[in-house]
């Protein structure tokens, strides 16, 4: 009974009709079910889970499952239906969590953010060829996350109480300045490889250089070379829970993220933390959480007010705009998405007295390409939202058409362009061709889409051609140019079941 990973005494099972509500909303066979759990647990490590269909139909009636099946399932049925599916919303007890996967409320103070992002890097290096820490994480949301999110803005105390042993600190160690130069300039460079090439190519190495950076956070090292050690720390976070989003990690980009907000804190910038609550935001929208979202791009506005600049607070309002659309308020998603514009327009005038390059690096993506994406996208949700409207997708249409087109004139004149973000905007003008009832050229700028996804390795680009076609298909399988994109998919992304998650 050991290996089967489950506990109980059959005198006290009652049906679990939580799960069983899951469980058949999912589609799934009860075999289907337990050739996944096997197939994540392998990939965990777990060679001795071995799940069959007993298993699930006792699970079923009422057995609780040992760990770590319990996060699988609860990551399983996250990725089926695209939304957060807790331990708890399946009717399963919650298991204690080692240090590294605790979920989010970590205590703020310097030696544990080190420590736990020293911890959290080794075993993401350690564990699995696709990097999953899976079940020995949860994602969180509601106000599991978002109450100690909000401890961001609490100044620390002066001498804060360890809660957890603190990290020796060892002898003080001389960084000389080219090397800490060099170490900012390679996280510039692994940003433009992300944009470039989507995460799945560079991930890895970008945990490897953050576990390295933490390593020598463990020395003792003068204030200002400590700040901006903790400034590289928290960027190459942000950027490692960026690219695991993009390959979809989902638990293990948020906890990055988590990770990124409090090394941001302890080198004293608000402005990317800011940034960083932003992303959080927008995974909490791609998981159909848009109420999570606002609440957490309102607490990057709130705690950068004073130092954010023109271009940041604009990326701010058009996450707004995201947030309110997919909650289904038009009138707060158009305030916010014109309130963006209005801040961007700004930006042209600090440019021109050269405000651009005292600018960090990682707010320099968000171009007039990139605005035009936030809204054009803004608007098509709120079309879904509102039942498909023609309205709606109506407004979606001429901003959407203007990123594409500044993304393939930068694609074309740069190797350095975003062609993720080209490749993304092409299958968002697609839905938006599909919401206005012209299958045709849905179906062209998704073969354009597929073609610019070739130089990249993201998931979540290759989730939303998917969707998109499968969409189109649905809709309109007897159009020849649909029919055609099908077989091109074929050949060109195969599905692969192991990696597909609902793309937002």
């Amino acid at each position: 009974m050991g290996g089967n990973g489950s506990s109980g005494h059959a005198g006290e099972k009652r049906p679990n009709e939580q799960l069983g509500s899951w469980f058949v909303r999912s589609g799934w066979s009860k075999g289907e079910l337990a050739r996944q759990v096997n197939r994540r647990a392998r990939q965990l490590g777990a060679h001795h889970i071995s799940t069959d269909t007993s298993r699930v139909r006792r699970w079923l009636d009422g057995e609780q499952p040992r760990e770590p099946i319990p996060r699988i399932l609860g990551e399983l049925f996250s990725e089926r239906f695209g939304c957060v599916v807790g331990v708890e919303d399946l009717g399963l007890r919650q298991t204690r969590q080692s240090a590294a996967g605790s979920g989010v409320d970590l205590p703020w103070a310097g030696p544990q953010t080190i420590g736990l992002i020293n911890e959290f890097t080794r075993s993401d290096l350690m564990l699995s060829r696709r990097g999953y820490l899976g079940t020995s994480l949860a994602m969180a949301a509601g106000p599991a996350l978002i109450e100690p999110m909000q401890r961001w803005l609490v100044p620390p105390p002066a001498q804060p109480a360890p809660q957890s042993p603190p990290v020796p600190v060892r002898r003080e160690q001389r960084l000389s300045e080219p090397e800490l130069e060099l170490l900012e300039h390679t996280t510039v460079m692994f940003r433009q490889w992300d944009a470039q090439c989507g995460g799945g190519l560079r991930r890895k190495a970008v945990v490897g250089q953050l576990h390295e950076v933490t390593d020598l956070l463990q020395e003792a090292h003068p204030e200002p070379i400590r700040r901006r050690l903790f400034t590289v720390t928290a960027e190459l976070a942000e950027l490692a829970g960026w690219m695991s989003y993009d390959v979809g990690i989902q638990p293990t980009a948020q906890k990055y993220f988590v990770l990124a907000l409090h090394a941001s804190k302890e080198a004293g910038d608000k402005a990317f933390g800011a940034f960083v609550l932003s992303k959080m935001a927008r995974q909490m929208i791609h998981l159909h959480r848009p109420e999570d979202a606002l609440e957490l791009v309102h607490l990057a506005q709130y705690g950068s007010r004073d130092g954010a600049t023109a271009r940041t607070q604009s990326m701010l309002h058009a996450v707004e705009a995201r947030a309110y659309a997919n909650m289904g308020q038009p009138k707060q998603c158009h305030r916010a998405a014109k309130m963006a514009e209005a801040v961007f327009a700004e930006v042209e005038e600090f440019e021109e007295a050269g405000a651009r390059e005292r600018e960090p690096d990682w707010i320099r993506f968000f171009s007039e390409a990139e605005l035009s994406a936030e809204t054009a996208h803004a608007y098509r949700d709120l079309a879904y939202v509102a039942g498909r409207s023609h309205t709606y997708a109506s407004l979606a249409q001429p901003a959407m058409e203007k990123a594409v087109d500044l993304f393939a004139e930068e694609c074309a004149s740069s190797e350095q362009g975003h062609h993720r973000s080209y490749a993304l905007n092409l299958v968002g003008m697609a839905t938006v061709h599909l919401l206005q009832k012209e299958p045709e050229r849905c179906a062209a700028r998704t073969v354009e889409a597929l073609e610019v996804s070739r130089r990249l390795r993201s998931e979540r680009v290759n989730n939303r051609i998917r969707r998109t076609a499968a969409n189109a298909g649905r809709e309109y399988g007897d159009v020849a140019e649909v029919v055609d994109l099908a077989d091109r998919l074929r050949k060109a992304l195969p599905e692969d079941p192991e990696s597909m998650v609902l793309a937002g």
